[in-house]
């Protein structure tokens, strides 16, 4: 059982969804935390910060590093976050590998936890974002399929919700649409430019490394494929940023799915495949996923104030505003995954829209 209806056993058959789940799994926020580690080392060894010898012996151990589940458990519960008791189990298995203490010495050097964890994030909400644009494109071109088959088509036209005058499809497909295309261009600037590698050391200033400090940054950010910036640690704008549009992409389709329930409950102007059956009314059919768009919208519409009371950090650095964010995020973007993975369904369900 699971306190998350996103991965729960069968609530999850109708808001889950497998693609950005795995994004969130253990297994990929660990891999990302080690691509981390070997990819400092690499960078590291570039600059001549430490030997190529140990950058090689770290990434090697990296690839095929298998952590202590429990360990970790026990050192987050204890140090509020997972890095600390990580590294040092890498830390083990390097000088196991090595068979010295040297090349261990240098994992993790002039890092700290929130460098790891948040670098680990981004690279994580890439590849999520990635995921969203190829969906948000597959909406966009599935519309335009209703469009050239039914877009000249007659539709009543509401406004507050009372029958106003005649409109065609094509105008009510252009307001679920047109702001999809908008928000893919907003989510293709935040993977270009807006998820930045972090790396600033135990307040920021990168102090360990010197004068070197902004060239392994750049090397880091070059190995991970991220956008090369100073640290953020306490400036969370990006996040939130990226929580708004992941907001507008539920709220659009939380519209569309508002309408479609409805002009089902109307009837004569759509037709749809599928739907949902009922326990006591055999003969209905319940528009289930349109009901679920709309429970997802509002959903991210209440999580993105909580991801906006997380950008007041104290100081250099904020464990309350910090650990708020893991609590708000994942599930947002989860949240977000299963609305395009429920567009795309609905939309390919429709058969007929609009009045010949």
């Amino acid at each position: 059982m699971s306190v998350s209806a996103f991965q729960h056993p069968y609530l999850s058959g109708l808001v889950g969804d497998g693609e950005t789940a795995e994004v969130f799994s253990v297994k990929a926020e660990i891999d990302a935390m080690l691509a981390f580690e070997a990819s400092l080392a690499r960078a590291q060894a570039a600059c001549g910060l430490i030997p190529g010898e140990a950058a090689e012996l770290i990434t090697e151990a990296s690839r095929v590093f298998e952590p202590d589940m429990a360990q970790l458990r026990m050192g987050t519960g204890r140090d509020g976050v997972v890095v600390a008791d990580l590294v040092k189990q890498l830390r083990a298995a390097v000088e196991k590998q090595a068979g010295s203490a040297d090349a261990a010495r240098h994992v993790h050097f002039g890092a700290t936890s929130q460098d790891v964890i948040d670098t680990a994030l981004v690279l994580r909400l890439k590849r999520a974002c990635n995921i969203f644009i190829d969906r948000l494109l597959s909406v966009e071109a599935q519309f335009a399929e209703v469009d050239a088959k039914y877009g000249s088509r007659a539709l009543m036209g509401h406004t507050r919700m009372q029958a106003a005058i005649e409109i065609r499809v094509s105008d009510r497909l252009r307001a679920w649409s047109e702001p999809l295309t908008r928000h893919r261009d907003r989510l293709a600037t935040i993977v270009e430019t807006g998820l930045p590698v972090q790396f600033g050391g135990a307040a920021g200033t990168l102090e360990r490394l010197g004068d070197k400090a902004a060239a392994v940054r750049e090397a880091l950010a070059k190995e991970l494929q991220l956008t090369d910036a100073l640290q953020w640690q306490s400036q969370r704008d990006r996040l939130v940023d990226l929580a708004g549009v992941l907001t507008l992409i539920t709220g659009t389709l939380g519209k569309f799915g508002q309408d479609v329930a409805l002009l089902a409950e109307m009837g004569g102007e759509i037709a749809l495949a599928g739907g949902g059956g009922s326990s006591a009314m055999a003969h209905k059919q319940n528009p289930v996923t349109a009901e679920a768009l709309v429970a997802l919208a509002r959903f991210n519409a209440v999580q993105v104030s909580g991801m906006q009371q997380s950008m007041v950090h104290e100081q250099e650095r904020s464990g309350a505003a910090w650990t708020l964010e893991w609590l708000l995020l994942p599930p947002m973007v989860m949240a977000t995954g299963a609305s395009l993975r429920l567009a795309m369904e609905l939309v390919g369900n429709i058969k007929s829209i609009g009045r010949a």
